[in-house]
């Protein structure tokens, strides 16, 4: 949508007018001479500003849409926390939707209210077909992504953080401290995050001459359930692993619980490691030492994106990564001889 759009400073040069004018304009402020409105709007819609069926859409709803799979973690509370405080500074509203778990898009973009009464629709972990940008571009309602299951592509926005790093710097820790049979439980299969933690945590073993043993390696779902399970399996294991690196906080909850059923003490017996950095990680029993990806600031600099796309302002990037930081606590300690 941003490569048909031109700048503000585009349309304020050819109508004569500063570019809070035009700002003042699509915002839909009353403080405008009604000729220079009338200008100005002629210009958005011969520049393809508004969307066909879409003119008179220049005042804006004032609202953007957060569709995400469900607010019953940390994680998903967190980045609402960004997205709200950023909307909340432009006096924008925030209206979330959400969708069941495992379904990362609703089967129909035409049924949703954002595309008809909000601004712009900021996705968390999703994947975005062909004919749903589509639906979204003639909507002329502007889209950024939060941790995409696959690449967005067509120039959409992505907001994510440097997972590789983040599995690297987990798994050196671990390396460090003179552990050698590592395992690893990553999230789903397909989702890019989880693909880019696993292979950041294979580059580590590597780099120290170790090979990867298929063996270590299991995939759950971001979840406590998930955690549990492949924990379960990894301690059943002829010869298990000493340590752990957990795709998410999550999943290392659900490997302390696996490790505490197992008769096992954390750090003593088996060291772990998680991802995310929640509030609750250091009330854990021991402190949970994790990979710090920063959630509220993601979701904050979704919601500028989306205002830059609205403000017809080109971003910088069309994928933009934060930077991740081991946070070491008390559940990781060298292995037992």
């Amino acid at each position: 949508m941003s490569e048909q759009r031109p700048t503000l400073a585009v349309i304020a040069a050819e109508a004569g007018v500063s570019q809070a004018t035009v700002s003042k304009v699509i915002n839909g402020r009353s403080d405008v001479a009604p000729s220079t409105r009338e200008r100005i709007e002629s210009l958005l819609r011969s520049h393809n500003y508004l969307r066909p069926g879409r003119q008179g859409r220049a005042r804006r709803s004032g609202l953007v849409d957060l569709i995400i799979g469900g607010l019953d973690s940390a994680w998903a509370v967190e980045i609402l926390r960004g997205v709200e405080a950023e909307c909340a500074q432009r006096s924008v509203g925030t209206v979330v939707s959400l969708v069941p778990p495992g379904e990362a898009t609703p089967s129909s973009w035409a049924a949703l209210p954002v595309l008809h009464h909000s601004d712009g629709v900021i996705l968390v972990t999703a994947s975005v077909t062909q004919a749903q940008r589509a639906q979204v571009e003639q909507a002329g309602v502007a889209l950024v992504v939060i941790d995409p299951i696959d690449l967005p592509g067509n120039g959409v926005p992505s907001i994510g953080a440097t997972n590789w790093a983040g599995g690297l710097a987990a798994t050196e820790h671990l390396l460090q401290l003179g552990h050698r049979r590592i395992a690893a439980i990553g999230g789903r299969r397909e989702m890019l995050c989880s693909q880019a933690r696993i292979d950041g945590y294979r580059a580590a073993l590597e780099r120290a001459g170790i090979e990867v043993d298929p063996d270590l390696i299991r995939f759950g779902d971001f979840q406590h359930e998930g955690g549990f399970r492949c924990a379960q399996e990894l301690l059943a294991l002829p010869e298990p692993p000493t340590a752990v690196f957990a795709g998410s906080d999550q999943q290392a909850m659900g490997v302390y619980e696996a490790a505490r059923q197992g008769g096992l003490s954390i750090p003593q017996d088996l060291s772990v490691v998680g991802f995310d950095d929640l509030p609750m990680c250091e009330w854990l029993s021991p402190p949970l030492t994790t990979v710090r990806q920063p959630l509220e600031e993601m979701g904050r600099l979704a919601a500028r994106a989306l205002f830059q796309l609205l403000d017809g302002q080109p971003l910088v990037s069309p994928r933009m990564e934060l930077s991740t930081e081991l946070n070491v606590r008390l559940s990781t300690a060298p292995p037992r001889l």
